[in-house]
């Protein structure tokens, strides 16, 4: 039988990582280049069918700077699933990104519980991309940010590009499937009668 499936996904990460961008790209696929903070959250709906299942996810992109700790615990409340970005920036903003991803996956523990999360790490364009796949050495190479992923029990880690769009679509997606996936193990799972 259909479901109607509704999911909260909060897309956490550092300022400047790109999470708008994610967002819009995935939604609208489009790309804006003129940066504009984002101030608390801003919640984006999607729609889609996966295994005949309607699927909603609510993405609440909350703001990654320092001055909305305090607010953002808040936002994190009723979250099923999180999304962690990072930059891939050659630069302090991408440098900083990779180091805080602990605080972000200690963020969630704290606010939400154990939630399906994911890692994205964005601006692939800017980078060699075929450095990344071939060597092991480099701290976040395929091989090391696949290991990190697994050592951490995220669900995944995606390569991503809101500019170019590169894995954009796909990495979300893999999200929702990998949600109604986790719903329908759920619902297969044979009830237990309570003993009084």
């Amino acid at each position: 039988m259909a479901e109607k499936l509704v999911f909260k996904i909060v897309i956490i990460g550092n300022g400047s990582t790109g999470k708008t961008s994610l967002i819009r790209r995935f939604v609208h696929d489009k790309f804006e280049k003129d940066y504009m903070m984002t101030l608390g959250t801003e919640i984006t709906k999607y729609n889609d069918e996966i295994d005949g299942n309607q699927i909603t996810f609510i993405m609440w992109d909350l703001a990654g700077q320092h001055g909305f700790d305090q607010m953002r615990k808040n936002f994190y409340n009723g979250a099923n699933a999180a999304i962690v970005v990072f930059s891939y920036e050659e630069n302090d903003i991408g440098d900083n990104s990779f180091t805080s991803i602990p605080k972000w996956l200690e963020d969630i523990t704290k606010f939400c519980g154990k939630v399906p999360t994911i890692l994205f790490g964005n601006k692939i364009d800017l980078i060699d991309n075929e450095k990344l796949a071939s060597d092991n050495d480099l701290q976040k190479s395929d091989y090391n940010m696949n290991k990190l992923a697994n050592d951490l029990g995220l669900l995944g880690y995606y390569k991503t590009s809101a500019l170019t769009g590169e894995n954009v679509v796909s990495a979300f997606k893999t999200l929702m499937i990998k949600l109604n996936g986790i719903f329908q193990e759920q619902q297969s799972r044979p009830k237990r009668k309570m003993d009084f």
